[in-house]
């Protein structure tokens, strides 16, 4: 399982409709919007994960 960097769910990577890579590192997302809104700026919400 994996963990959306926007909202913080557990996202099912083998079923997630929704993925993103960002520095050769693979992201789930449990809906389109915190897709779009990680690939605007994913800084944002990979310096929230440190």
């Amino acid at each position: 399982m994996a963990i959306d960097p926007v909202c913080k769910m557990t996202v099912d990577e083998k079923t997630a409709l929704f993925h993103s890579e960002h520095k050769e590192k693979d992201y789930y997302f449990c809906a389109k919007g915190c897709k779009v809104a990680f690939d605007k700026d994913p800084e944002k919400y990979l310096k929230e994960e440190k």
